[in-house]
C-alpha cells in the first residue's frame, strides 16, 4: 500500500501556503480541517530554501494544525510530495460587496 500525500494550499493574511501532509480530516471544531504529519523535504539537501525554511519555523512543534475551511484555497492527493511554500496572495479585481445607504457603521 502506497503512502498517501496530500497537498493543501490555504490563504492566511496576505500570503498563501501550500503544505504537504499524510493526514487530512475534517475536524469536531466546525469549520475547520485538521491537518497532521506535515512533510518538508529532505534534511540531506545541501541547498536550502528559504520559503521551506520559513515553513519549518512556522510549524515547528506543531502536532496538529486547525485550518478554516473558509481559508482553503485547495486540496490534492498527489503521486509525490513537492516543494512546500509560502507566496504573497495577489491582490485580484474581486471587490468588497457595497455598503447600504443609510445604515450606520459598525464599530467594534
Amino acid at each position: 500500500m502506497t503512502q498517501r500525500i496530500f497537498k493543501v494550499i490555504f490563504q492566511h493574511m496576505d500570503q498563501v501556503f501550500e503544505i504537504y501532509a499524510k493526514q487530512i480530516y475534517q475536524s469536531e471544531l466546525y469549520s475547520f480541517i485538521e491537518v497532521e504529519e506535515l512533510l518538508f523535504g529532505e534534511k540531506t539537501q545541501v541547498i536550502v530554501d528559504p520559503a521551506e525554511e520559513k515553513l519549518k519555523t512556522e510549524f515547528l512543534g506543531v502536532k496538529r494544525s486547525y485550518i478554516p475551511i473558509h481559508s482553503v484555497i485547495r486540496i490534492d492527493e498527489v503521486e509525490s510530495q513537492g516543494e512546500p511554500k509560502i507566496t504573497e496572495h495577489k491582490k485580484g479585481n474581486v471587490s468588497a460587496f457595497p455598503k447600504m445607504p443609510g445604515k450606520p457603521e459598525r464599530s467594534d
